[in-house]
């Protein structure tokens, strides 16, 4: 069982998942036996985290800091963060944006493009809006990126009653969770596979999406992935 559960998430399970992960199937079982026995497998989590680090736009015209690192969330669709990364492969490059939700650290929406342009996150906008019940206003927190600092932007939040947030100037872990999916993401994906082509890697990107968002256990959501805990938190309700 711990070895079709390490080879099922390619490698990125250490013990500590592993075990949640057998707990969830109903056997009792202790994390020290658990790494005992893959040490006797020859198994180990293939994952090494590394830090990221987004680039800081010009300040131009800025949102408070409403959120002020306070990543607790009480329900979905209350507090959302989001930023830009990029990869570079194959000489060429791509850009994401998402959305991330602090209730459960749910991608709720994302968009990818070849270029860096607006168009990246006013499309990532209109999915996340569309997913938003009648009279849901979320705050929207980002960092002080140019894109962000647009007046479409911030007409299109203002439109939806949606709070625009921003983290201060050059001041990273006022953004931290998002930040931090994105060292998950180049940690579990980017280093660890191999890509024929960057088209390969961007169905690989949004494969790895899938994964995290349905099938990747969180210690802090109860051993439950973030779409599995939302929907037990609303079935309990």
């Amino acid at each position: 069982m711990i070895s079709s559960i390490y080879h099922e998430h390619k490698g990125r399970y250490g013990y500590r998942r592993i075990t949640l992960e057998i707990r969830n199937q109903g056997y009792l079982i202790n994390h020290k036996t658990v790494q005992r026995l893959m040490k006797e497998l020859g198994l180990k989590s293939l994952v090494r985290m590394k830090k990221y680090q987004s680039y800081k736009g010009n300040v131009g015209k800025i949102a408070p800091n409403i959120l002020k690192r306070d990543f607790t969330s009480s329900k979905p669709n209350e507090k959302w963060v989001t930023d830009v990364t990029e990869f570079h492969l194959f000489g060429e490059k791509l850009y994401l944006s998402p959305v991330l939700d602090l209730y459960n650290g749910e991608i709720i929406g994302y968009n990818i493009e070849n270029r860096p342009t607006y168009q990246l996150v006013s499309k990532m906008l209109d999915k996340v809006i569309t997913s938003l019940s009648e009279g849901v206003a979320p705050i929207l927190h980002s960092d002080q990126g140019w894109q962000y600092q647009m007046k479409q932007y911030a007409h299109v939040l203002k439109q939806h009653g949606i709070t625009q947030s921003m983290s201060r100037k050059g001041n990273c872990l006022d953004n931290a969770v998002m930040e931090n999916f994105f060292g998950l993401l180049k940690s579990e994906l980017l280093y660890l596979q191999e890509f024929d082509s960057m088209e390969h890697f961007k169905h690989e990107l949004e494969q790895y999406i899938e994964y995290y968002n349905h099938k990747r256990i969180k210690e802090k959501l109860k051993g439950l992935s973030p779409v599995q805990y939302r929907v037990q938190s609303s079935s309990a309700a």
